[in-house]
């Protein structure tokens, strides 16, 4: 099991082409960590805007009485990729991953595969 800051380490160390990654309470927008990489990107407002795009799906699901989880958010910019996965279990609720990636660098199917396994030993 590994804390905030390892978990947001191996997510920008094991993942090619992270420039950043934070871990985000979706119901305050506040960062509880982040690490920035080359990237450049103030994960603050990274955060606060990629909070609004969780609420904004997560009603949008509600509204079409879906029961389903979310698995993971993409958003696909000509250079990069921002994924956003909001955790699971009972001390994950109301948080998300987020982790932008260079498009030129990044496999996104191993880049997913990865958080995956990096979600599953965080522990909070």
């Amino acid at each position: 099991m590994t804390d905030v800051d390892g978990t947001l380490k191996a997510a920008m160390t094991t993942i090619e082409g992270a420039i950043g990654a934070a871990l985000v309470d979706y119901n305050s927008g506040m960062a509880l960590g982040i690490l920035d990489g080359a990237g450049g990107l103030d994960l603050n407002v990274a955060a606060a805007g990629n909070t609004d795009v969780v609420r904004a799906k997560m009603r949008t699901m509600d509204m079409l009485g879906l029961k389903d989880g979310i698995e993971d958010i993409l958003i696909t910019l000509s250079t990069q990729y921002h994924m956003i996965r909001p955790l699971g279990g009972r001390t994950g609720k109301g948080l998300f991953l987020y982790l932008a990636l260079d498009r030129g660098r990044a496999n996104l199917a191993m880049a997913r595969h990865q958080l995956t396994k990096i979600e599953a030993d965080l522990e909070i």
